[in-house]
């Protein structure tokens, strides 16, 4: 391997910067197919905005460091992991999205030295804010080095590297791995030689007949939750839309971090487990649901092939938890299973999920919304938070809010640290959770885990639950109703129905069905229409649901109807009292029934 760096001019109107380009050979040249966890973050990064989906860190630079030591270990780091030399052919202009990916043995990348007479006193957080920063703008995943570097210098001396990092090449862990090696290579360490499946050979193993088997019961998985749980875990009045600009609570508890501890004694459980399933039953308790349903994060790296391997591994873990039992410590004994069976699903083709995803919800007639995340990174030996300065304190307990991002969740946690301070920082809607109503949520899940941490807790009924945490289930006016295992207001889904039919009269009722119960309660659509209009008589059940399924995004109290039934009469009489011309269930999948 060997590395040149030869500097460019400094870009313009900017004072004590300039860019240098590191040269890198001593690679080998390799193509082939991208791997599930790549196809998932390409698929993101060609659709959400790149602050939300780029990542960051910051690395420390030892002392007496120099920067061509600093410049030589980057080379270093990009010669070993053919994930920091890959980029995706494609041509963006066709709509396609990448499918294979291509590894160079030889190449550069350019680096931006911010030099500084002197740093603000908080440099972590001044490099924490240059980092971020460098999320901003996108990846080119045709032709761009997968990580933005920028290194912070005092008199040209380098103090920290600031980096952005496209999701297409690493994920949190795999930054945390760099980051490891990276400060081994500034001490004069050798390392081992690389051991972990690089990015193709992880993309032919999951090709395999094995690997595709792993894949259809992630699959599996995925739609049994999606046929049976709550569409959305927020379904309620002013949950509107697909994402909102939310600010960030950080908690930083020296009281959490004790109660967990407790509370893990207590019951024998792992801390992590405990801490998942206080944040779900709270969730649950919160949203006034029966089950959990939240996307839970995981790198897939419980495998020692793939545990140092630099590529990004994470998906979603799926996690369905039924909190109707007794008591809390009756639902921890379920919950470890059930994120083990989460985690266990969550290697998975992500294009064959979004298909599955849409045919099962078009089907359902819900839309599934990935509205409650839950993300404990602590447990990684380097991780994103320690972008974060290390607690140098150990309040009691602290809230702090930071700047609002545009998220397409509605309530979603990273867990930094577990001790000696409980540090988590969680965004919520805002309309949903005001500050006040955040910080309770924040404070709530401390105050439960030091009541778990004393003796069990009931959990049959919301008022115990309330009385302990201070968090208040929503209040749902009467028009709401379960139908489904989901939250529905039938006023909600007439008024959509109408405007996806151009305004026409809808009546939506709850029925019960022979099952009796929210099991078998089914929606009712009944739809005015006039056979001497042309268009009303050619309409079909499933044109109606067609076009209530295409407005449906963004309206987590509507669920499409069972049955589309079009009855004609005077407008003012109720639809269901009208004569009824034809019905059906607009999902291609029944019997129509033509009463003319």
């Amino acid at each position: 391997m060997t590395a040149a760096h030869s500097p460019a001019p400094a870009p313009d109107g900017v004072t004590g910067a300039r860019t240098l380009t590191v040269r890198y050979t001593g690679g080998s040249s390799r193509r082939g197919t991208v791997t599930m966890g790549q196809a998932n973050m390409i698929r993101c990064i060609l659709r959400d905005e790149p602050d939300s989906i780029n990542i960051h860190d910051v690395w420390p630079v030892p002392d007496d460091t120099g920067m061509e030591q600093v410049l030589d270990a980057l080379a270093a780091l990009t010669v070993r992991h053919e994930a920091l030399r890959t980029t995706f052919p494609y041509d963006a202009g066709d709509g396609t999205v990448p499918s294979e990916q291509v590894v160079a043995a030889e190449g550069s990348f350019t680096v931006t030295v911010l030099d500084h007479d002197e740093l603000p006193e908080d440099t972590d957080g001044y490099a924490e804010a240059v980092a971020r920063a460098a999320r901003a703008s996108r990846f080119r995943l045709d032709l761009d080095f997968p990580l933005r570097l920028r290194i912070l210098a005092r008199a040209g001396r380098p103090v920290r590297v600031a980096l952005a990092a496209s999701h297409a090449a690493t994920d949190g862990s795999a930054l945390g791995i760099l980051r490891d090696e990276w400060l081994a290579l500034l001490a004069g360490e050798t390392l081992p030689p690389v051991t972990a499946l690089a990015p193709l050979d992880l993309a032919a193993e999951e090709n395999s007949p094995a690997g595709r088997r792993k894949s259809a019961a992630s699959l599996a998985h995925w739609e049994r939750i999606l046929r049976t749980g709550p569409q959305a875990m927020f379904a309620e009045d002013g949950a509107e839309g697909t994402e909102a600009l939310t600010p960030g609570l950080t908690l930083r508890s020296a009281r959490g971090a004790r109660a967990l501890a407790a509370a893990a004694r207590r019951t024998g459980a792992l801390p992590g487990t405990v801490l998942l399933t206080a944040w779900c039953v709270l969730a649950a308790h919160r949203a006034g649901q029966s089950v959990c349903v939240a996307a839970v994060p995981t790198s897939n790296r419980f495998l020692s092939k793939l545990a140092r391997s630099v590529s990004p591994l994470s998906q979603d873990a799926l996690l369905s938890l039924d909190v109707r039992v007794p008591s809390f410590d009756t639902l921890l004994g379920t919950a470890w299973g059930a994120a083990m069976n989460a985690y266990r699903h969550s290697r998975f083709d992500a294009l064959e999920l979004w298909e599955l995803i849409g045919r099962v919800t078009t089907e359902r007639g819900s839309r599934f919304a990935r509205d409650a995340v839950f993300n404990d990174i602590s447990a990684l030996p380097s991780t994103l938070a320690g972008a974060a300065a290390p607690d140098a304190d150990a309040p009691e307990l602290e809230l702090s809010w930071g700047e609002g991002q545009l998220l397409p969740t509605r309530l979603l946690t990273f867990v930094y640290e577990t001790e000696p301070v409980l540090r988590l920082a969680t965004w919520a809607d805002p309309v949903l959770f005001p500050r006040a109503a955040a910080e309770e949520l924040a404070t709530g899940l401390v105050r439960l885990l030091e009541a778990v941490a004393e003796a069990d807790v009931p959990l049959g009924t919301p008022g115990p639950l309330t009385e302990v945490t201070g968090v208040r289930p929503v209040a749902r006016g009467p028009e709401w109703t379960r139908v489904d295992g989901c939250w529905v207001s039938p006023d909600a889904v007439a008024g959509a129905l109408s405007e996806a039919l151009a305004g026409r009269p809808v009546e939506v009722v709850a029925e019960e069905g022979d099952g009796g119960g929210e099991d078998g309660r089914r929606l009712i659509a009944y739809i005015g229409v006039d056979e001497s209009d042309p268009s009303g008589r050619e309409l079909t059940d499933d044109q109606a649901h067609a076009a209530l399924m295409r407005i449906l995004p963004g309206r987590p109290g509507v669920l499409a109807p069972h049955r589309y039934v079009f009855a004609e009469g005077p407008s003012r009489q109720p639809a269901a009292a009208r004569r009824i011309l034809r019905e059906g269930t607009g999902r291609g999948r029944e019997m129509r029934h033509d009463h003319r």
